[in-house]
């Protein structure tokens, strides 16, 4: 049976494992072929970089985008890993040192991307370097059905079966014929163990609105998180770049990124986000997946996403760490045409753009959503939850109403058009706003004529919205964004069914304050000075600053303030290799000086053993002179005493194999009373 916990505390500095990860752990490790669902910020890099360790021969980890490769890769050589990534945008001097450390048998996980496989030379490399272990990080590329597809993939089920080995696939997003999808693609239909670990991301809050002016409510929303890391995301790469000089003018950190950028230009953008404190980046969904920046505070949408996967993946990147972020999305009738074009003027077959509308729709649905927005998006995976009074629609329950009757009239002048007209129209039709348009095609003649004169355009162009995202009526492309009925509007235009509409209150993004500070007044200081001191060690080894530490590790130095080395080693996230490179940097900046310590006590800083030393050493001191204090003086090695401290003989003959005849006569006895006293 493999222990994996010394590995967590001393590699990954973890006391525990996090809910879920322990089993994934346990069975990867036992060579399992493995299907996990973990939501993102749940710990799916551990579950396949323990394992790894605990095992015999290399691990090859499958991953999407070498911003991530190179993140992961640091972070383990940061924690004493051997680790290393063969991409395009490596130096020669990194793919050296890699084939060196394969060659010699050191390295234990190797990252590629999946078209790395379409090389020939690719499978018989793989061949000869002791493969023990595939892991597919964002397993869901692997699926047509849901988004992120990325062909390449498909090769990995062919990789599975020539080398012969466990594969173990992990994504944060998966609905159930994405999951069919994965184990028939990468494990040829033979069930793996499944592990479903709940979508849920309690720690952020969930926001959509109506758009009423979409540049200032972004602005707003990014002033009342001045100095916080986001993202903007928009539906267009123009967009992207006139949004980032906003922001700029409106004093905040911003650059924008999109897939038209010179590649060199984009990695810049990369570089800064993932070093800098507080920087904006807006974005086209080009930038983000596998984004390792465990401290963004919030995620904005200045356009409605593609799907509901989409939306619950680019919002997963608030809130690694753990700690409070907030996201905001806009959308409008806009929005709506333009998605639904998108899929009606796809080239995929119609069975996918039947379920590429049922994928909008489920997003359209949480977008118009009456109760809490949690319980409609875990409800679309599959999950039930109680209200969680962490979306706006918990913070202000919204006016409903009976939209019944504007509904019927809305369908009325659609029928009566022959859905040959897009909402401004039929709205002049409902209001009797007279029109050349109007007059020319004589709708002013209609039974509908006026008849919604008791709602205002605005509240008109709300209730077609709504309609939209209700899925009632679609716009068609081949008549130029018409509006058409759907089979779910039928029942309500005959009186057979009533529905429900919110009375729009457009909410400004200031009115929710931002998250609350992460530390007290008290603590801010510190955290600061030890913000700084990690942004320093990180521009001098040009790794993220997270690689260091992530911000919950320093927010726990700041609140828990450790003095010595012992207390250092017990914050979470700090294992032995970072204890040993940052321990005293950072305990200085907390303590104001770091008291001299041998090194062979160092290593078991923060363990029962060092403790034991401690024990050792005071009781050693009483006995150098020798029980009455009048024997030449005899001491014991450093390394001795850590020997003992870890080993932990029970008999004497154990405590001699250690120290020697001359030293086990004067501190044996002892050593052992403390040895037995440490249980």
């Amino acid at each position: 049976m493999f222990d994996a916990a010394p590995l967590l505390r001393d590699v990954f500095g973890f006391d525990d494992f996090r809910p879920g990860q322990e089993e994934i752990v346990d069975a990867v490790t036992a060579g399992e072929n493995v299907l996990a669902i973990m939501p993102t910020g749940g710990g799916k890099s551990l579950c396949f970089q323990l394992p790894a360790l605990l095992r015999d021969g290399v691990t090859v980890v499958i991953s999407p985008l070498i911003a991530l490769m190179r993140d992961q890769v640091r972070g383990l050589q940061e924690a004493g890993v051997e680790a290393g990534a063969l991409t395009s945008g490596n130096t020669p001097e990194e793919t050296d040192a890699v084939w060196e450390a394969l060659e010699a048998g050191r390295l234990k996980l190797l990252y590629m991307a999946p078209e790395r496989l379409a090389a020939g030379s690719a499978m018989g490399m793989l061949r000869r370097i002791n493969v023990s272990l595939i892991a597919v990080d964002e397993a869901h590329c692997v699926s047509q059905w849901g988004h992120d597809f990325r062909p390449d993939y498909l090769r990995i089920g062919e990789l599975r079966r020539a080398l012969d080995v466990p594969l173990a696939a992990f994504t944060a997003t998966a609905d159930a014929e994405t999951r069919e999808e994965i184990v028939e693609k990468l494990f040829d239909g033979t069930e793996p163990r499944k592990f479903l670990r709940g979508f849920d991301r309690p720690n952020i809050h969930l926001a959509f609105t109506a758009k009423d002016g979409p540049r200032k409510q972004i602005l707003d929303f990014a002033a009342a998180r001045k100095g916080q890391s986001g993202i903007v995301y928009c539906g267009t790469r123009n967009k992207t770049e006139v949004l980032a000089q906003a922001l700029r003018a409106d004093e905040h950190e911003a650059c924008h990124y999109h897939g038209g950028m010179e590649a060199e230009d984009r990695r810049i953008v990369e570089s800064r986000f993932a070093r800098e404190d507080g920087l904006i980046v807006v974005a086209t969904v080009a930038f983000g997946m596998g984004i390792d920046k465990p401290d963004i505070r919030w995620v904005a949408h200045a356009d409605l996403p593609k799907s509901i996967e989409a939306y619950y993946q680019e919002i997963g990147r608030a809130g690694r760490d753990g700690g409070p972020a907030e996201t905001l999305t806009l959308f409008g009738p806009d929005d709506i045409r333009l998605r639904r074009s998108q899929i009606d003027e796809g080239l995929a077959p119609p069975e996918r753009r039947m379920a590429d509308h049922a994928r909008l729709n489920a997003l359209l649905g949480l977008a118009e959503a009456l109760k809490c927005r949690r319980q409609t998006l875990l409800g679309y995976f599959g999950e039930k939850a109680a209200p969680c009074g962490k979306c706006d629609l918990c913070d202000t329950p919204p006016e409903v109403f009976d939209g019944t009757t504007p509904v019927r009239m809305a369908l009325s002048a659609i029928l009566r058009t022959e859905e040959w007209f897009g909402s401004g129209h039929l709205i002049d039709i409902l209001l009797a706003t007279e029109t050349d348009k109007t007059h020319a095609r004589r709708h002013d003649n209609l039974s509908t004529w006026g008849i919604g004169k008791e709602w205002s355009r605005a509240q008109w162009q709300a209730i077609f919205r709504q309609m939209m995202g209700h899925d009632l009526v679609r716009p068609d492309s081949d008549r130029h964004g018409a509006l058409r009925m759907t089979e779910a509007a039928k029942p309500i235009l005959k009186g057979d069914a009533q529905i429900n509409l919110r009375k729009d209150s457009l909410r400004k993004a200031t009115r929710r304050p931002a998250v609350k500070a992460m530390v007290s007044e008290e603590d801010a200081p510190l955290l600061s000075a030890l913000k700084a001191k990690r942004r320093a060690l990180a521009e001098s080894a040009r790794v993220p600053a997270y690689v260091i530490f992530p911000d919950r590790t320093l927010i726990e130095m700041a609140e828990k303030r450790p003095m010595t080395l012992d207390d250092m080693a017990r914050i979470g996230g700090i294992g032995a290799k970072k204890l040993e490179r940052y321990g005293d940097t950072f305990l200085e900046v907390v303590a104001g000086a770091v008291e001299a310590i041998h090194p062979a006590r160092r290593k078991l800083a923060g363990r029962d053993q060092g403790e034991i030393y401690d024990r050792l050493l005071e009781v050693q001191s009483q006995l150098s002179r020798g029980s009455e204090g009048i024997d030449k003086p005899l001491t014991c090695s450093a390394s001795q005493l850590a020997k003992v401290a870890q080993m932990r003989p029970d008999d004497p003959r154990g405590v001699e194999k250690v120290l020697g005849d001359r030293r086990h006569e004067r501190f044996g006895a002892a050593f052992l009373d403390v040895l037995r006293e440490a249980g």
